[in-house]
């Protein structure tokens, strides 16, 4: 068990590594070009935050691992000596929390300010944001915590007759295992009356406690953007390879389409001109921000009119591997889009067997992952993991369809080598807060493979029997809603996704 141990305290350190590294790789190549070598607060959040999300993912893999370790122990206490993962499960949601409430929205006030002003008074500015936030949240969490921060159990009063040392042990058969009475083939357990149950209660720890209610949060973003995300993720890439440009157009063509593009160019430049000087004036009511947002809907939307271009007519001396290179890429999209409707189909159905229905049909996916660790020790976990965070992709990508379809929620689209600090930051923030249902959605439908884990006694016992928290989970409200969600997107795609996009604003390709 010393061996496994100290192999899984490795691997954990090695992922860990691997995650900074690959976030600060991000960082780099997503980060717009006015962001180079300055901005470093924000990019250490954006970088933090975004380890915290990877790293709390891989823990309940990890979680199911370090319970492995002391699964064949022969001696009382072995599963003390493998690592304390109930502390560092409240350790990182904490700091999730933490970066979610307090840290990340510092960060967007500061980085946002008015440049004209100094450093100083920027970071007051955030500061006093920031501190009223956490005096109105710590106040609620006090509030509620004092009030309902308690654990309802459902417990069994149970009771047995006695009965002298037996001489012998031939009494006890296959058929008569417990004392009793002849006829008594069964234990107390089985046996006692439905009244006999009883509600034991006991108070949640401040820590669990926080975690349960930023899960609530996160689960209600969870449904949606989860529901919808898990349809189109893989058909979004398909459809986009339905819809990708068949040919290469001729110069002419390309001319007067980046014509009309260099117009509407201007007309932009001017509408963002015009909203500087409004700013300057001090002008900045709701029809300010709501031109604001306009304008950067618009600079978006242009913005892939100019990639869609440049695909159909590919100029340099490499044309021809550049229009390769793009027809590969539709491919690849076409592949993985395939790959992922096959793991959005068994997700919804997993769902469904072993979530809706009660009692379950099948623990489906939980015999997958068991059948794939006796092929090999780290199979099962590395399939577990993959679709923990595939889940958590859904999200994002669920994030990024309502947001920019619906409107009603600021999203900040994710550009290579154009994204500036505060859409990072936000975009961070959301799958910190996603990132905590994911754990928890996981961590409930794969019970049955991830039992007897501390993921499972904080999610699984602690959060579903929360008072006033408990009948969401009870009634499967998330589970249905994300379902429900899925099925709208799925015929919403049926219906609509093969089409070709038409024009939506003024800044367009012309038809």
């Amino acid at each position: 068990m010393g061996d496994f141990n100290l192999a899984l305290v490795i691997v954990a350190v090695v992922v860990c590594i691997i995650v900074f590294l690959f976030n600060v790789y991000l960082l780099i190549n997503y980060q717009h070009p006015d962001d180079v070598n300055q901005a470093y607060f924000p990019k250490f959040v954006v970088v933090l935050g975004l380890s915290v999300a990877a790293i709390s993912i891989l823990m309940l893999p990890a979680d199911v691992a370090n319970r492995q370790a002391c699964r064949h122990a022969v001696y009382n206490g072995a599963c003390s000596l493998t690592l304390p993962m109930k502390t560092l499960w409240l350790v990182i949601y904490i700091v999730d929390a933490v970066l979610v409430f307090f840290v990340i929205p510092f960060a967007m006030f500061y980085y946002e300010g008015d440049q004209d002003k100094s450093i100083g008074k920027r970071i007051r500015s955030a500061l006093c944001w920031v501190v009223t936030t956490a005096i109105v949240i710590a106040l609620i969490l006090g509030i509620l915590y004092g009030v309902v921060g308690k654990v309802d159990f459902s417990v069994r009063h149970l009771s047995s007759s006695t009965a002298s040392f037996p001489g012998s042990w031939g009494g006890f058969t296959s058929s008569q295992q417990c004392i009793g009475g002849s006829g008594v083939h069964q234990c107390s357990a089985y046996s006692a009356s439905p009244s006999s149950e009883r509600t034991w209660t006991m108070r949640a720890t401040f820590p669990e406690y926080v975690v349960a209610l930023a899960t609530i949060v996160g689960s209600v973003l969870f449904s949606i953007f989860g529901g919808v995300g898990i349809a189109c993720l893989p058909l979004g890439l398909i459809f986009s390879f339905i819809r990708r440009p068949k040919a290469v157009i001729t110069r002419s063509q390309y001319i007067k389409e980046a014509t009309e593009l260099g117009k509407k160019a201007k007309e932009l430049k001017k509408a963002a001109q015009s909203l500087h000087q409004e700013e300057r004036s001090g002008s900045k009511g709701r029809k300010f921000r709501k031109n604001v947002k306009e304008v950067e809907k618009e600079l978006f939307q242009l913005e892939e009119d100019v990639n869609l271009l440049e695909e159909m007519y590919p100029q340099g001396e490499k044309a021809e591997t550049s229009w390769a290179l793009t027809v590969i890429g539709y491919l690849a999209k076409l592949v993985l889009g395939i790959l992922g409707l096959i793991v959005s189909i068994a997700w919804v159905a997993h769902i469904i067997i072993y979530l809706l229905i009660d009692p379950p049909i099948s623990p489906f996916l939980n015999v997958v992952f068991i059948k794939l660790d006796d092929v090999w020790g780290l199979l099962g976990t590395a399939a577990f993991a993959f679709f923990c965070f595939y889940l958590l992709l859904a999200v994002i990508a669920g994030a990024m369809m309502v947001g920019l379809r619906l409107v009603f929620v600021t999203i900040h689209p994710m550009k290579w080598g154009g994204t500036l600090m505060n859409s990072f930051l936000f975009n961070v923030g959301l799958i910190l807060l996603s990132s905590i249902s994911v754990i928890q959605f996981c961590s409930t439908a794969f019970a049955y493979y991830a039992q007897a884990t501390a993921a499972q006694e904080i999610f699984g016992h602690t959060l579903e029997s929360l008072r006033g928290i408990k009948y969401l989970y009870k009634y499967n409200v998330f589970q249905i809603a994300f379902v429900a969600f899925a099925g709208l997107t799925f015929v919403y795609y049926a219906a609509f996704g093969w089409r070709r996009k038409k024009p939506s604003g003024r800044f367009q390709l012309s038809t």
